[in-house]
């Protein structure tokens, strides 16, 4: 279909408004309200097009084919200028010390539209400044656009803003005649509102910060940003987020500290917010850099250890670039060291088993994910995993009218947030293969599998109503030509509904799961794009590689399409570019980022300063497999892993220089670091560096049928021990940097402290089968039955005590927060 916008041909899809077509054109249409994948608020009225000789909005209008339509006529910019002149009225002229000042969408559009008079007035109230944590409020500022509101809601899906009564002077009648119309009603709502907290005076939220990138003035800011640069001094430099396997667009924007010191330094991150939202470890941890010197003779002592045999194997993690994996891989081969890196390798394990049963490799992404009707979420711990992945499922829910199903050993009460049909169930360790055994019950399309899977049936009584019997139903209809009172005495003194108790066929997984079968069926209805997400706890499962044969089974024979999150940023790369290996061999151990017989990390215990990801150029694999590129927005001025390499006889000047040897029998291209793109075009297309060449991967499929066990975990009474960071903290790396550093605790859910009589900060002993850690508590109010340990912290290794995500454990109060 094609619709014609200010003379220019347009295509596009049926259901498309004219604003996004008009976006993915190149063809602007002034906005103010209005964000890309979200609600259409009409809370600006900036976007009014005339189509088909019609002045409609085009942010909620859906284009028909053959449409004319028409943006930038002298009559619609003369109700845009109204419009801006209500915007202006008693905003604050504070430009020149403003923090938006320069991206200012006010700013803009007021010149846009050539606002240069003021025909209104009313009287100003006080509005004091607010202090909302990593957030500050200056509601003078702010033209109550509800992007906030609604990023906050469609994308986010913590619903942590709202519309409040402004408490200002009413609006005068009079204006009525003398504005236009639309710049009337935005006016009156303007006057009426500001934004606050959902939930009383303090802001309950994840702090991902998504609000102050949204607002198009300087009402809603980083705290920690505010009156510390002018926007237009600033750096942009593109990278990628290196926290977690999202590994979103983000610019690091930078400028000199000062004029004593004059070394570049990063005052905030910000993002292309259209396409691209942060957690909050992406825009607060940015100030990681390692500042050290290099130590030279602390170097020559590492490249003899390698040289030499002393040093047998490279212990590491996955926050690294592809090009730092493929040395180690190299050094791997040329001094046959192993590669040690317990999560990868579980990862790689997990997908090597996919893949060798599915004959291909997992099909979903995140674009799958936010195009979806019906999502189901298992082996993960979602919003504290992967927050940014979460924010694409509550969007596909919002926007698609989607459902699904959330399974998990805790439950969490954000996740209960993003929509009523996206329903919560709780299941015992062990249970984790029945999830997937009822979705292949339910979907799959084999005959045989559905067969032998139609086995695993329980027959029950269930207790139904029956519709009124016949004879009932004639005494009624007789009754009827006596009128309506007597028909009604009819009804209430003879008729009534029989119930009978029949025997209906039940699913026994669905039965051990707590499974409503008829609410899935009602979930179900009318759904045509199937995503399967699953995480951590399958890769870390005792048995992993079943669940990933199921997983295949799935991807195979169901509509579903499968999406394994990868753990950290650059796990996925990890897996495929090296040969990972189970043990260490005799020999000293090199830590790269780990703790070793000698360190060569950016943490404080090293012995070898390495560099920070924001001080290195290179890529990731996100979880989208594709290859997206970032950049150094800070100088290091040590050693890199390149250097090391050098000097043990590789000879690439730059380490970008192993960018474009990536091997392609992995799926990776030629392509030489400086011609890899990093960006979002106007309509959304993913301009991002490239994604994996999955031909590499397809072989023929080895699906095997195997019958399911049912057995759960016996908790003898212990209480089971979760392995999870806060969502905010992805390891020691994000916890460096200033806004996120703080000290490992316990997490603890609120129904867990009452059971346990302890409260936030309450000192206990946390007794595992052989340790025991003195720790404070923290109450966590989003989870019920849990509690977790972190592995954020750098001096204790808490990953050693978990063979999985979960292990028992006992724990007992020691002391008082206030003691």
């Amino acid at each position: 279909m094609r619709v014609k916008i200010n003379g220019v041909e347009c295509e596009f899809n049926e259901g498309e408004t004219i604003l996004n077509i008009a976006r993915k054109n190149d063809i602007f249409i002034p906005a103010i309200c209005y964000l890309s994948g979200c609600s259409a608020t009409l809370a600006c009225r900036m976007c009014m097009v005339e189509a088909d000789g019609k002045k409609v909005y085009s942010c909620n209008t859906k284009a028909k084919d053959g449409m004319v339509v028409e943006s930038d006529l002298s009559s619609l910019w003369e109700e845009r200028n109204e419009i801006m002149q209500a915007y202006c009225i008693n905003h604050p002229l504070q430009c020149g010390v403003c923090d938006k000042s320069g991206e200012c969408e006010l700013q803009n559009f007021t010149h846009k539209a050539r606002v240069n008079t003021q025909k209104h007035w009313i009287q100003d109230t006080h509005k004091p400044h607010k202090e909302w944590g990593f957030i500050n409020y200056d509601p003078a500022l702010c033209i109550v656009c509800e992007r906030c509101v609604t990023v906050c809601k469609d994308k986010i899906g913590e619903s942590a803003l709202k519309t409040t009564p402004r408490g200002g002077a009413a609006v005068d009648a009079t204006f009525k005649e003398s504005m236009g119309k639309d710049a009337y009603a935005i006016w009156t709502k303007f006057q009426k509102s500001l934004i606050a907290p959902a939930t009383g005076d303090k802001l309950e939220c994840s702090s991902c910060g998504e609000c102050t990138s949204v607002c198009p003035t300087g009402a809603l800011i980083g705290a920690k940003f505010q009156y510390t640069s002018n926007i237009w001094e600033l750096k942009r430099i593109p990278a990628s987020n290196p926290h977690s396997s999202d590994c979103e667009l983000l610019y690091y924007d930078i400028k000199q500290s000062g004029i004593a010191v004059q070394k570049p330094k990063i005052y905030r991150v910000s993002n292309d917010f259209s396409f691209a939202s942060l957690n909050k470890a992406a825009r607060y941890g940015y100030d990681t850099q390692n500042e050290a010197q290099k130590d030279e003779k602390a170097f020559k002592l590492l490249c003899e250890k390698i040289q030499n045999g002393v040093i047998k194997n490279i212990k590491f993690n996955s926050f690294i670039t592809n090009e730092e994996a493929l040395i180690l891989q190299n050094l791997k081969k040329k001094f046959d060291l192993r590669l040690l890196n317990d999560e990868a390798l579980k990862f790689k394990e997990f997908l090597e088993e996919f893949h060798q049963n599915a004959g291909e490799f997992y099909a979903a992404s995140s674009e799958d994910i936010t195009k979806s009707d019906f999502i189901v979420v298992a082996g993960t711990l979602l919003r504290y995993d992967a927050p940014s992945l979460s924010y694409k499922i509550n969007n596909a829910l919002v926007m698609n009218k989607g459902s699904g199903l959330y399974f998990h050993l805790f439950k969490d009460k954000g996740v209960e947030k993003y929509s009523k049909n996206f329903l919560s169930y709780i299941h015992k360790s062990g249970e984790e293969e029945q999830i997937l055994y009822y979705l292949l019950q339910k979907f799959s399309t084999d005959e045989t599998l559905k067969e032998r899977l139609n086995s695993f049936f329980v027959e029950e009584e269930k207790e139904i109503e029956e519709s009124i019997s016949e004879e009932v139903s004639e005494m009624i209809r007789e009754t009827n030509e006596a009128g309506e009172i007597i028909e009604k005495e009819v009804k209430k003194n003879i008729t009534k509904k029989i119930k009978k108790n029949i025997p209906i066929k039940r699913s026994l997984f669905a039965k051990n799961l707590g499974l409503d079968e008829d609410k899935m069926e009602d979930l179900f209805l009318k759904k045509s794009h199937f995503t399967l997400v699953v995480g951590s706890d399958f890769y870390f499962h005792k048995k992993a590689k079943k669940l990933a044969r199921l997983l295949a089974l799935i991807q195979k024979t169901t509509p579903f399409k499968v999406f394994l999150n990868p753990t950290h940023t650059n796990t996925l790369g990890v897996a495929l570019l090296c040969d990972l290996d189970k043990e260490a061999q005799n020999g000293e151990i090199l830590g790269y980022n780990e703790r070793g017989d000698f360190s060569f990390s950016y943490e404080e215990y090293c012995n070898l300063a390495s560099s920070s990801l924001n001080q290195q150029e290179g890529t990731f694999v996100n979880y989208d497999k594709r290859i997206v590129p970032t950049n150094a927005a800070l100088e290091f001025e040590g050693y890199f892993l390149n250097d090391v390499a050098n000097a043990l006889g590789f000879e690439e000047e730059f380490t970008i220089h192993y960018t474009q040897k990536l091997p392609i029998n992995r799926g990776f291209s030629p392509i030489a670091f400086d011609d890899l793109e990093n960006f979002y075009t106007n309509g959304g297309e993913n301009q991002r560096g490239y994604l994996l060449d999955l031909s590499q991967y397809k072989k023929t499929s080895n699906l095997n049928y195997e019958e399911p066990e049912f057995k759960a975990l016996d908790l003898d009474n212990s209480l089971l021990l979760y392995s999870a960071n806060p969502s905010y903290q992805f390891g020691r790396f994000s916890n460096r940097a200033s806004a996120l550093n703080e000290a490992i605790f316990l997490g603890l859910s609120e129904d867990l402290a009452t059971k346990f009589g302890v409260k936030d900060r309450d000192l206990i002993r946390l007794n595992l089968e052989n340790e025991s850690l003195n720790l404070s508590v923290r109450v966590d109010k989003d989870l019920v039955g849990v509690a977790y340990l972190p592995y954020f912290d750098e001096k204790i290794d808490t990953l050693s005590f978990f063979k999985e995500r979960i292990t028992k454990a006992s724990l007992e109060k020691i002391g008082g927060s206030d003691e």
